[in-house]
């Protein structure tokens, strides 16, 4: 049996491993703030299919490393890590989160979920002593020319970065032009009409 994601089926696991992700940031949200409370009825489109997205803009690799960094809650890092462990992809995704609190959380939904493939950074982005990745994302995290800063440490001319993006998009990506060169494909948002997936690759300073 399976469901669909964006016209991609998945197994009834996955869904349902997503629904229990669904059901642990609703359990945990009063005590630690993972999502905004105004968005708390309606995380799976909100947030995780806002996600899953993410996932399925990365170019197919049998083999990846995938860092996510800024994570809170997860979104996308356990999103994706669960949609990688379905697909049968020997990814392995590194959340860095600087918040205990949150990186407790997210290390009980990968217990709970059962992603061998993830893993939780508990440091500051720009501390983390991270392998170069073929993959970084973010989500509402900071403006472009920042995240390419905090990524230097584990990125490099191969890596694909896929950032998710609000409708300031276009003067984020020419502000970060000014010191940064790359290619970029600007994916329209499946759930926001003003949001875009920035998928980045080539990056070098000017």
């Amino acid at each position: 049996m399976s469901d669909e994601l964006f016209g991609q089926n998945v197994s009834r696991e996955t869904y349902d491993k997503l629904r229990a992700y669904e059901a642990l940031i609703q359990k945990w949200n009063s005590s630690i703030n993972l999502v905004a409370k105004s968005t708390l009825s309606d995380v799976w489109n909100r947030h995780i299919i806002d996600s899953a997205q993410v996932y399925f803009a990365a170019p197919d690799e049998p083999s990846s490393t995938w860092t996510d960094i800024g994570s809170g809650g997860g979104l996308p890092g356990v999103v994706v890590a669960t949609l990688a462990q379905e697909d049968g992809q020997q990814t392995n995704v590194t959340m860095v989160e600087s918040d205990k609190r949150k990186s407790v959380f997210l290390r009980t939904a990968i217990r709970e979920l059962s992603l061998s493939n993830a893993k939780v950074v508990n440091e500051r982005i720009e501390s983390a002593q991270i392998p170069i990745s073929d993959f970084v994302s973010a989500r509402a995290l900071a403006p472009l020319t920042d995240l390419f800063k905090l990524s230097q440490g584990f990125s490099d001319q191969n890596t694909t970065f896929l950032f998710q993006k609000g409708k300031n998009w276009v003067s984020e990506v020419e502000i970060a032009q000014n010191h940064w060169s790359f290619d970029y494909d600007a994916i329209k948002s499946e759930t926001d009409s003003n949001a875009v997936i920035l998928k980045i690759r080539g990056l070098s300073r000017v």
